[in-house]
């Protein structure tokens, strides 16, 4: 029986399954469309495909490094115990290889490419993993950095991953400073790397604020404007302590008093080399994912209900 491009449509929407896989369905079924549905069912696709409505918020913030290129993914699970599973953390790691060798645009272009020691694409082997941990999984985001060097740290066993690339010169072995640079990234959450990257729009506010409080303040509203606009613009150092990384106070002060740009120079000038900043990426596990709050009462008592009909 021949079936159509509709036909293919019509039970991906019947399925929530992928096109492709609906098509070698209808292909596996000479297109009987019950049969499809049975067959996708028997290889657990449809399974799969209906846990995928199930909100991932846990899983793991991750990070490496592969031959030189750093990689950070995140990928969420629906509970913290499947998180933790080592059938999960092999896949994120595995991950992150294919991320860090086969180099995907984005995470579509990702989950299209080819597992590793595997002919099957991600795609394929994260339906198997659904089937055989039992929760939906999802790719949310990942980084990568090709160029200079890449340091990465996973906090907490993932709530956190962090990666850090540097420009190092003098051949110096910058591993340690990297992690103690992720480490604050990790602790202090900066908004941004360096005070040169704060929109002016965000350096305007602030001052707007200061001197909204000095014209409050009953000692300092008399004053000049060009005075408190002065004051104001003092304040701003404060501001940049605080949101931007280069600038925060070191959290490891049993190395280094001062800003994490004077410990990056301290700590390159005694390894003999020198190290600039460039960039990094925080991911921070679940971030931003509106979690589903399970009334487990109520899901009793209408189990309870439908059970009596």
């Amino acid at each position: 029986m021949a079936f159509t491009a509709q036909d293919v449509k019509k039970l991906r929407e019947m399925t929530n399954v992928g096109m492709m896989d609906c098509k070698k369905a209808l292909q596996a079924t000479d297109g009987d469309m019950d049969k499809a549905v049975d067959w996708l069912r028997e290889k657990g696709l449809a399974k799969a495909a209906k846990k995928a409505d199930r909100i991932a918020a846990e899983g793991v913030a991750y990070a490496a490094v592969f031959g030189g290129v750093g990689v950070v993914i995140e990928v969420n699970s629906e509970t913290d115990f499947a998180a933790k599973t080592d059938a999960f953390l092999d896949l994120v790691k595995n991950l992150a290889q294919v991320v860090a060798e086969q180099n995907p645009a984005d995470v579509e272009a990702l989950k299209a490419c080819t597992y590793p020691n595997s002919k099957l694409t991600v795609t394929e082997i994260m339906q198997e993993k659904v089937m055989s941990i039992g929760e939906n999984m999802q790719i949310r985001r990942f980084a990568r950095f090709a160029d200079n060097t890449s340091v990465a740290y996973v906090h907490a066993g993932g709530t956190h991953g962090v990666l850090v690339n540097l420009a190092v010169e003098g051949g110096i072995d910058a591993t340690e400073l990297g992690k103690n640079v992720a480490m604050q990234i990790a602790a202090m959450g900066p908004k941004y790397w360096d005070k040169s990257q704060v929109p002016q729009a965000d350096v305007d506010k602030e001052m707007t604020v200061q001197l909204a409080l000095m014209d409050n303040d009953p000692k300092m509203a008399s004053k000049p404007a060009a005075v408190k606009e002065k004051i104001a613009a003092g304040k701003l150092a404060a501001f940049y302590k605080e949101n931007c990384l280069l600038q925060q106070e070191f959290v490891r002060s049993d190395l280094f008093k001062g800003d994490v740009a004077g410990y990056i120079a301290d700590a390159a000038k005694k390894l003999g080399g020198k190290v600039t900043f460039v960039d990094a990426v925080h991911f921070v596990k679940g971030e931003g994912i509106e979690k589903k709050v399970d009334d487990f009462a109520a899901e009793v008592a209408a189990q309870v209900a439908n059970a009596g009909k």
